[in-house]
């Protein structure tokens, strides 16, 4: 987890320190990369920090930060997945309508907003009710 942190840290610290130079490069003229830059920098420092702070609390080491660790460290279970389920679709169709609203034009957003929310409860309740009931 250090060198994901450390990764991020520095990632960020150039994509913010790129879009600056980028943003007086065009004389903040073109709103397209300079904010999508700054954006992407921010999401870099924010992942950094929520894994600072979750390395901080946890105190856990992940096998990639033993020096001496084998491949066969990180071997195990990595979670649950739905290979069935069809909500992931539904949302990325939703992602997917609402970016071309912002193509587009605004009125689409509203054929993308209830899709979105019927696929992310679609998934959230997934395994509330029915045969795979936890």
């Amino acid at each position: 987890m250090k060198a994901t942190i450390y990764t991020l840290w520095v990632v960020g610290i150039f994509v913010t320190g790129a879009g600056v130079v980028y943003g007086f490069v065009t004389r903040f003229n073109e709103w397209a990369g300079f904010p999508a830059m700054l954006a992407t920098g921010a999401m870099c420092f924010m992942l950094a920090v929520y894994l600072t702070l979750v390395l901080r609390s946890t105190k856990a080491l992940l096998p990639e930060d033993d020096l001496e660790g084998e491949i066969a460290q990180s071997s195990g279970d990595y979670g649950h997945f739905s290979p069935w389920s069809w909500w992931p679709l539904l949302l990325g169709a939703a992602c997917t309508i609402l970016v071309l609203g912002l193509a587009i034009d605004w009125w689409i957003l509203g054929l993308a907003v209830p899709l979105g929310i019927l696929g992310l409860l679609g998934l959230v309740y997934e395994y509330s009710t029915g045969e795979h009931a936890h």
